[in-house]
């Protein structure tokens, strides 16, 4: 997939080295739980759980121009220095609690205040990823934003996350 990240041409595609090998973080197998507990395949009140085919039809739709998608690396942004999935934005999940929420919805979100307290009528859909199947980041902020009223068919979960992305050696940016 051909697409402009940050002004920058950028293919995203598997690394061709077929010696390439994971480094870091994601080579790892074991971690303790709690907190990096392997999380649900599917999330509560009908969120889609997608995989990378369907992320890298999102990244397609979104260089199209569709307007009304927005690919959110939910870590926080210290992860997010080793690489994110081309044209995601990061939106800490943390961002996403009662205090900051507001503020989200409506600048990024399009997302407008309503009777009684949401319209989500113009919402984008939002497509979540973080570290991967053992991190609670993603699913935690889609969980915050069902209890808001969230539409959960404008929500959809990478839950492979930034692991399964670097397993499969798929092209990471830098933020």
């Amino acid at each position: 997939v051909e697409v402009e990240h940050q002004g920058e041409a950028v293919r995203v595609q598997r690394i061709q080295n077929q010696d390439n090998v994971l480094t870091d973080g994601f080579a790892k197998t074991s971690r303790k739980c709690p907190p990096f507990c392997i999380q649900p395949g599917t999330l509560p009140g009908g969120v889609e759980t997608i995989g990378e085919l369907e992320m890298l039809d999102y990244i397609r739709r979104l260089d199209a121009g569709e307007e009304n998608i927005l690919i959110i690396d939910s870590r926080m942004p210290g992860s997010t220095r080793r690489g994110m999935i081309p044209l995601a934005i990061n939106i800490p999940y943390r961002d996403l609690k009662e205090e900051k929420m507001a503020m989200v919805m409506q600048e990024q979100f399009d997302v407008t205040p309503g009777d009684p307290v949401w319209n989500f009528r113009d919402a984008k859909t939002l497509v979540m990823y973080c570290n991967g199947p053992w991190c609670g980041q993603s699913p935690t902020a889609i969980k915050r934003l069902l209890r808001a009223g969230y539409p959960a068919s404008r929500i959809k979960y990478y839950r492979g996350g930034m692991q399964s992305w670097e397993s499969f050696g798929l092209t990471v940016v830098e933020p």
